[in-house]
């Protein structure tokens, strides 16, 4: 997997914080002849008065309307940096509210689109701002902080500028990851992250170690706390466990083969006992993780035999024709559909191919580590992953897509479908799909005609 160093030189970049909104507030204080001795720089007040101020940089919703489509045009673009240049200015503000929409704000526009020169210019000050919200936010703005460290990682691309980024922020998340204390949505949000800009950014064989190794602590941990109840201490929330092992497993995915293999050794004969969780999401974790390790496995060694299989494959088979009343029925039906595949996978070696449409092009995901890497991109960015699937030089290149399509303004005018036309096409798709379903209907349909 190619990873291009491009060496920049960085700027400290914005302005310098949230002293204008204090001002704001201390004027509010005074006016209409009140001497009320006020505080200038509550969390209240400071809300307030940046709220009313800068209610266009502190809404993050505000990026939904501002998707890739609208921002062609120059003075789009300028207005959209300039947002993002007050977002950077309040993430400095005295109130926690402000400053988690301020990150919200960002992670939204950056990962609906690429800002290349803007983000290289202020990448020192993106890095110190959400360090500073990580160390000392709480856990809906250590969160925030979090998916903005992944979403900056995927703007930089690997080399240098990532390298440093990680460099800074990789502490502080993995403090939270391995932190009892801290809150569980912050440190599941906070491994994922982590794994993914682990992924991008560490170059080093030791600090891709010490990354899957504070990740493996908390699942294997968690997964002792279920087999044993004589361990003493609070299990790990089940959304934290399935985090980590699928950063963990990401990792792997560009592990050196030497390393690889000893993880294997160390871990394979462990993750069976995650698929008796109690946790739908935790059981088709590690079923995942599991084809994962084994087509990684038969790539080095296309004779692996795994030393249980038998009773692995039969545990895998009762997932995939699971029928157990206590549990949901939408839970069991797409935990049947996936053990399907992966016993599949670990039996027979075969994988289910899937297709993502992005623009005008087409992605094919033929394997299970093309599928987990897809998987973890689009858990950080949302539906910004088909953007940066046609214009992010470093998804194109480890997806193999080459360099990225260039179209004309034209082009990308017929490609468009108009609201008139879009309705036209479903209503006759629904007529369509009414009719063969009351022609299936008909008892007095011929049998043959079903099939």
């Amino acid at each position: 997997m190619p990873k291009n160093k491009k060496r920049n030189t960085a700027h400290r970049g914005g302005s310098g914080g949230g002293g204008g909104s204090g001002a704001a507030a201390a004027t509010a204080a005074t006016a209409g002849g009140q001497h009320r001795n006020v505080q200038p720089f509550s969390d209240e007040d400071a809300s307030i008065e940046t709220m009313s101020h800068c209610s266009g940089y502190s809404d993050p919703s505000s990026f939904a309307e501002d998707g890739p489509e609208v921002l062609d045009e120059e003075g789009s673009q300028e207005d959209l940096e300039y947002k993002l240049k007050g977002f950077i200015d309040l993430t400095l503000d005295k109130s926690a509210k402000t400053r988690q929409a301020a990150l919200e704000g960002l992670k939204n526009a950056l990962a609906s689109k690429l800002f290349p020169e803007f983000i290289l210019e202020r990448r020192m000050t993106l890095t110190d701002s959400i360090e500073r919200c990580l160390k000392k936010g709480k856990s809906d703005e250590q969160r925030a902080a979090a998916a903005l460290a992944s979403v900056l990682c995927v703007q930089l691309g690997p080399g240098m500028e990532s390298e440093e980024a990680l460099k800074t922020l990789g502490p502080a998340l993995k403090k939270i990851i391995c932190d009892g204390t801290a809150s569980a949505q912050a440190r599941q949000t906070c491994a994922t992250c982590f794994g993914v800009c682990s992924f991008i950014a560490t170059d080093d064989v030791t600090e891709l170690c010490s990354a899957l190794e504070c990740l493996e602590n908390v699942f294997t941990k968690s997964g002792l706390r279920e087999k044993d109840t004589s361990v003493i201490g609070s299990s790990p929330a089940p959304g934290l466990c399935v985090s980590s092992l699928l950063s963990w497993t990401l990792l792997l995915t560009i592990c050196p083969v030497r390393e690889l293999k000893a993880k294997l050794e160390m871990h394979f004969h462990k993750l069976p006992r995650f698929l008796s969780s109690d946790d739908v999401n935790m059981r088709m974790a590690a079923g995942e993780s599991l084809a994962l390790l084994f087509e990684l496995a038969r790539e080095m060694e296309s004779d692996f035999l795994y030393e249980d299989m038998d009773s692995l494959t039969e545990m895998l088979r009762a997932l995939a024709t699971d029928g157990n009343k206590h549990r949901a029925k939408v839970d069991k039906r797409k935990q049947r559909s996936v053990f399907r595949d992966i016993l599949r996978a670990v039996e027979e070696r075969d994988f289910p191919t899937e297709t993502v449409k992005f623009g005008p092009e087409r992605m094919y995901i033929d394997s299970w580590v093309k599928k987990h890497t897809y998987d973890m991109f689009k858990e950080v960015l949302g539906s910004g992953v088909q953007y940066h699937l046609q214009s992010n030089e470093f998804l194109r290149n480890v997806f193999e897509l080459g360099p990225p399509v260039m179209l004309d303004a034209a082009t990308l005018k017929t490609m468009k479908i108009s609201r008139f036309e879009r309705h036209l096409y479903n209503s006759a798709a629904f007529r369509a799909r009414t009719k063969a379903r009351n022609k299936c209907r008909d008892k007095r349909a011929d049998v043959g005609e079903l099939f």
